[in-house]
């Protein structure tokens, strides 16, 4: 990605020092986060300092290499750090496959290990994920004709990965390849993904684009505005049932209803091939705060949160949902475009 005319990753590492570009603050102020430990990575990734299933999974890759660094060879220290990212965020498939990676090409032996061999298959996890977006681009573009209109949902563009995006990735592909294209982005409440990060990196692309109310879909959808919708996913169970952010399964249903075919882009690493449902994907949780009040900046550009809610009330707030395979047109991977019947053929390839 190019922010003010210069090359980003959403995530890197520099040393031991984890980088990080701070989404809660975009679109306001562009700022990088220096996570000197595991542990400063792991509330990074808690605290949505950085979001999406690629991005997810690379920084708590690269947290794991940290784990190796500081850890030495006292297994305890390693074993515990290990437990320790992988409950930052239990819906992201990501997050566990980059973990698990990383962590046996650091281990050598049951009381040696390799720093530096962590730190290799940390950065080799985030280059794969930028390459298997930018080929998602390319494969995806085929499906958006010269005019598009497209929803989509929350943000699977640059930030949500380590660059090129997932969902967004083929409408890039399709603008520059001189293809005319509006977005319609859906603001993704509580935390607003697709009108804070969406909308800003659409702008930064200059492609075409709207933010709409998540409520408004449905009402586009039936003036026949929308031609395809493309979306993420944080996990992708064997059936080829889908998690993603929360409202993404009320899109599918009205989608589907209205003819309007439901994509998601996502790369291999996403799909749990040992999650045989989306009954069996675990459903993050998050604070109630989240729904209750909304963060942004005021007239003199200060952030500012307030209370949107009633005074008093509770709030669940579910971070995400799962979308029924038969309401799924077709999966975008790197290696291809597959219907979600096709997942079970693509694991026995020994793609995953």
């Amino acid at each position: 990605m190019k922010v003010n005319g210069q090359n980003y990753r959403t995530v890197w590492m520099d040393g031991s020092t984890v980088c990080l570009i701070e989404q809660n603050l975009l679109p306001f102020e562009f700022k990088i986060f220096e996570a000197a430990s595991y542990r400063d990575t792991c509330t990074a990734i808690s605290t949505m300092i950085v979001r999406g299933a690629g991005a997810i999974g690379a920084t708590a890759g690269y947290a794991m290499a940290q784990a190796f660094i500081e850890g030495g060879d006292d297994s305890v220290f390693i074993e515990n750090a290990r437990r320790e990212i992988e409950g930052t965020r239990p819906t992201a498939q990501n997050l566990f496959y980059a973990v698990e990676r990383v962590y046996r090409a650091g281990t050598l032996c049951a009381e040696q290990f390799s720093a530096e061999g962590a730190i290799g298959e940390a950065q080799k996890i985030a280059d794969e994920d930028a390459e298997a977006c930018k080929k998602i681009g390319e494969l995806g573009n085929a499906l958006i004709r010269d005019g598009s209109n497209i929803e989509t949902h929350c943000n699977a563009g640059w930030l949500a990965f380590v660059d090129y995006g997932s969902a967004l990735s083929p409408v890039y592909a399709a603008h520059r390849s001189g293809k005319r294209v509006f977005v319609y982005a859906d603001e993704t409440r509580p935390r607003g993904q697709g009108a804070r990060l969406t909308a800003w990196e659409l702008k930064n692309e200059n492609v075409p684009h709207v933010i709409i109310a998540d409520n408004a879909g449905a009402h586009l959808m039936s003036q026949g505005k929308i031609d395809l919708m493309i979306v993420g996913s944080d996990r992708i169970a064997a059936n080829g049932d889908v998690a993603n952010k929360i409202g993404t399964l009320e899109k599918a249903i009205v989608a589907k209803h209205y003819g309007v075919p439901f994509y998601v882009a996502a790369p291999v690493s996403t799909i749990d091939f040992d999650c045989a449902s989306g009954i069996d994907i675990p459903i993050e949780q998050r604070h109630q705060d989240e729904v209750l009040y909304q963060s942004g900046t005021n007239a003199a550009g200060q952030p500012e949160k307030i209370l949107v809610s009633s005074p008093g009330s509770d709030a669940l707030n579910p971070a995400f949902d799962v979308t029924p395979a038969e309401l799924v047109a077709g999966i975008i991977t790197e290696q291809g475009i597959f219907e979600p019947a096709e997942l079970a053929a693509l694991n026995k390839q020994g793609t995953s």
